[in-house]
């Protein structure tokens, strides 16, 4: 792998999760298309933060990054080496190079296992025999997550639901990785425990050099923590750019909604940002809507959304390296005005919202 390629390249990425229906004989009837053509690339290093609304796709990604979960079509390249659809032996070696922090402290832990044992198992499965052994290698490693070493033989359920994320966290680091999958790694925690594991994981991120596909759905978490931000709805990236060019230039209409739900503080003086509230459901990805899959919430659709899907690009005006998939992105200069519908067959799709944050971010 040359020095400018990419530590982890994704393309076309999908993935279709059958659907069984008939009796006696169980056939296939349809497809939830949970992630549907993803393209995205994480250099050594570096932090993407993966937002949207819950069922978008984000977890589901992450598992077929980590091949937890087979892909359907695409192409995940880590390294320059094509992994997806190698098998156990092929994936064998990059096993070690790319983990996994799951969402639910207390489920992603053996309640039968002692801290220790949960951190040396992926040693011992990988033959890796540290200097010095492996118990002083994981209490290295508590150490290093800001556990006390002395919690060795201790189990799961004497920690507290932040120090049992640590102790995930520590059993990440055991294979010294290179790429970290946090599938929303704080959302279960409590709000005072939630920026003491961002700010362990910001740490051991920029003391390692491991890079991190960082899945959440808070965004101010995510933008604390992350270099570039890719924006998902119904299985596909509608946005991907620099943190601060998004945050603060969207140029599609659903991440500017999920922006404008997130809470801010500001002078009494200073006009609050214009909170939009999007109109609907989010679309069942068994049926998802023709064209662009935003359409039927967004208050600029037109007959060209329902029949053309929007390519993932730059548009005019942006920023090298920000892409948007929209036929009629939002304008930077005129970005604070609230939008009239435009062209949509059923009407507005947008209403200003009095109190509620909206747009399920």
């Amino acid at each position: 792998m040359s020095s400018t390629d990419p530590l982890l390249d994704v393309s076309g990425l999908t993935k279709h999760f059958p659907i069984k229906g008939g009796f006696p004989i169980r056939r296939t009837v349809g497809a939830v298309q949970a992630v549907d053509g993803l393209d995205f690339s994480v250099a050594e290093g570096e932090s993407l933060g993966l937002v949207g609304e819950s069922g978008c796709g984000k977890s589901t990604t992450g598992r077929l990054i980590t091949r937890l979960l087979e892909p359907t079509a695409g192409r995940i390249s880590y390294r320059g080496q094509d992994i997806t659809h190698a098998s156990r032996k092929e994936l064998a070696p990059v096993r070690s190079e790319i983990q996994m922090i799951f969402q639910d402290p207390y489920a992603s832990l053996n309640p039968r296992q002692t801290v220790g044992k949960i951190i040396t198992a992926p040693m011992e499965i990988n033959g890796i025999n540290p200097a010095g052994g492996h118990e002083a290698r994981v209490r290295e490693l508590l150490e290093t997550v800001g556990l006390n070493p002395e919690h060795y033989n201790r189990f799961p359920h004497e920690f507290s639901g932040g120090q049992r994320q640590r102790i995930g966290v520590a059993r990440a680091l055991a294979l010294e990785p290179k790429l970290i999958v946090a599938d929303e790694p704080v959302s279960a925690l409590d709000v005072s425990i939630q920026a003491q594991v961002v700010n362990l994981l910001q740490k051991l991120q920029k003391e390692l050099g491991i890079a991190f596909l960082f899945i959440a759905h808070d965004l101010a978490i995510v933008r604390h923590f992350s270099q570039r931000v890719a924006v998902m709805y119904l299985g596909r990236i509608v946005e991907i750019a620099d943190r601060e060019d998004l945050y603060g230039n969207p140029r599609h209409p659903y991440t500017r909604a999920l922006l404008s739900a997130v809470p801010e503080a500001s002078a009494d003086d200073t006009p609050a940002r214009e909170r939009i509230r999007l109109v609907g459901d989010v679309p069942s990805p068994v049926n998802p809507p023709s064209g662009c899959r935003f359409r039927t919430r967004c208050w600029k659709a037109t007959d060209k959304c329902a029949s053309e899907a929007p390519p993932l690009v730059r548009v005019e005006g942006s920023r090298e390296g920000h892409l948007t998939a929209c036929h009629y992105p939002e304008d930077p200069q005129s970005v604070a005005a609230v939008p009239k519908a435009r062209g949509a067959s059923s009407g507005p799709r947008l209403d200003k919202a009095a109190e509620d944050p909206g747009a399920g971010a």
